[in-house]
This record gives C-alpha cells, structure tokens and sequence, in this order.
C-alpha cells in the first residue's frame, strides 16, 4: 500500500500560538512614534520580511509607507519575530511574508465627571428635647 503523499513540498513558518497571538505579540510590543503622534498620522504600513531557516527575520522591506516614524517602529517589531520552521526535506529555505500593521491613534479618555454635593444646615432656635434612648439586641 502507497503512503499518502504531503500535500505541500514545502513546509511554510508557523508562529507559534497562530494569528491571533502573532497580532497580540505586535500590539503588546508596538510602540506608536511620538511624531506620528505629534502631526496625529493613522494609517497601515505593509511590511515584507523573510524569514531563514531558523525562524529568524532577517530581512525587512516596507512595502507602502507611512512616514513620521511608524515605518521604522513597525520594522523592529516584524524583526522581533520569532517563527517555527518546519524541516524542508534538508533544504535550506527562506521565506518571504508580507504584513500589514496598523497604527491607529489612541482613543482619549473622557476624565470623570466630577460631582459636588454640599450641606448647608441651619441653626433653629427651638429646644431639643433631652431625651436620649438606648437599645440592647440579643440574638
């Protein structure tokens, strides 16, 4: 009986956690340029990077450009990555991926609204009563 070929010849990197850690990995680490900030610039930077043998990015390459900064910011990021490299046959492979990172102004914070309650009392010239109570509860 014939063993099922693999479908791919070549294994692709996998980061490790999927998608949705690759996304959180660059968020956590994303820092937004304080010029990018400064003149309020939005928008994405599309990233080419490759990856070696070893998982590592060893190359970058912006794609389409932001400016202020965030095309830099969003280069050490993608160089931060770390892949897993599945063994390709003994070939020596390098990948070529591409990225889109956001950078989206953050939000303000609304300050708490502030309330002010103030007491005024005013004094009557009518008698207290000097009556005082006391209680004791026995359960």
């Amino acid at each position: 009986m014939r063993e099922a070929k693999d479908k791919h010849f070549l294994k692709k990197p996998i980061y490790e956690g999927g998608r949705q850690a690759l996304f959180d990995f660059i968020k956590r680490n994303l820092k937004y340029p304080k010029e990018a900030l400064k003149n309020k610039i939005e928008g994405v930077v599309i990233v080419r990077y490759t990856i070696n043998k070893d998982g590592k990015v060893i190359k970058t390459e912006v794609k389409n450009s932001l400016g202020y900064g965030c095309d830099e910011e969003a280069q050490r990021v993608v160089k931060m990555l770390k892949f897993h490299v599945p063994k390709n046959r003994k070939l020596k492979v390098l990948f070529h991926k591409k990225i889109h990172i956001k950078f989206t102004l953050p939000k303000k914070k609304d300050a708490p609204k502030k309330v002010e309650i103030s007491y005024s009392s005013q004094k009557k010239d009518e008698q207290k009563p000097k009556t005082s109570y006391e209680y004791t509860i026995e359960y």
